[in-house]
């Protein structure tokens, strides 16, 4: 069964399940974003505050459509300049490998790039990170070269829109 999945921006009352993932270090294995402390919902939710305005970055709930449930985040950080860098990640490990990192990837890269007009984004990921660049590079991504230890990827708008045109057929 595949499982269906939508976008919607974060909100605050998002901090009561995300705080959780935050302090699984399971979930944080491939990132550099590890906390130092033991983070509350209370502190998720002052970071959430700081970030959710911010003009530089938006950022989403990945959700399951049939349980209208709230699994992970994506964002789209540092916007400038018609170029953005991706973020995801699927904090509710039971949905780890089910093709929902995939359909976030797509999801937000359609928005990324018919609604807020981008010309292109990139992205870093571990190289241990086999399932993350498996959906990058389904999802059009293409290595770029490596960076800090991580693995630099780029999509051009025009490569996603010949992507898209050739799932249409």
């Amino acid at each position: 069964m595949t499982l269906s999945v939508y976008i919607r921006p974060l909100v605050l009352e998002d901090a009561q399940t995300s705080y959780l993932w935050r302090n699984d270090p399971q979930v944080w294995t491939f990132t550099k974003f590890k906390p130092t402390q033991r983070i509350t919902p209370k502190m998720e939710a002052a970071w959430l505050q700081d970030n959710l305005n911010r003009p530089d970055q938006v950022r989403f709930a990945i959700c399951l459509k049939e349980l209208d449930t709230y699994i992970g985040n994506v964002q789209l950080l540092d916007i400038k300049h018609e170029r953005a860098e991706l973020h995801l990640f699927i904090g509710n490990k039971l949905y780890w490998g089910k093709g929902i990192g995939y359909q976030a990837t797509m999801l937000i890269l359609r928005y990324a790039f018919f609604y807020r007009k981008l010309e292109g984004l990139y992205l870093r990921v571990h190289p241990a990170n086999i399932p993350a660049l498996s959906i990058y590079e389904k999802a059009g991504f293409e290595i770029t070269g490596e960076t800090e230890g991580l693995v630099k990827m780029n999509i051009s708008k025009n490569k996603f829109v010949a992507l898209e045109q050739q799932l249409v057929k």
